[in-house]
């Protein structure tokens, strides 16, 4: 499985951005997927996450916040940012967990996008 994030940029305060992830490859069932991110001089946190039936996980630091949304028939998850602030500076890093048809588990990460919050 290999996975294509896309969306990241510079933004100023207050203001928003929407990351996607893409999941390709092969036959799979992807269970959930999600976001951490790696701000510079940091350890890498989670985000959020979404499963397959919906079921979704927020850091309290982002809560109220960002939104998460998937599309399960284009394997694909959203992440959309409102209201960000510096302190939401750093690399996002998308996730996805789940089983190939051989039924081998997985774990995979995309390569990241970097958002940027600055006036």
């Amino acid at each position: 499985v290999q996975l294509q994030a896309s969306g990241g940029g510079l933004v100023q305060p207050g203001g928003s951005l929407r990351l996607s992830c893409e999941a390709s490859g092969g036959a799979f069932d992807l269970r959930a997927m999600g976001w951490d991110r790696q701000a510079p001089g940091k350890e890498r946190e989670f985000v959020a996450q979404i499963t397959k039936s919906g079921k979704l996980l927020f850091a309290n630091s982002v809560k109220g916040r960002f939104t998460l949304d998937r599309d399960n028939a284009e394997n694909t998850v959203y992440l959309q940012m409102n209201s960000l602030q510096p302190e939401d500076t750093a690399v996002y890093y998308c996730n996805g967990i789940g089983t190939y048809s051989s039924g081998a588990y997985f774990n995979e990460w995309g390569q990241g996008t970097q958002v940027t919050v600055s006036s």
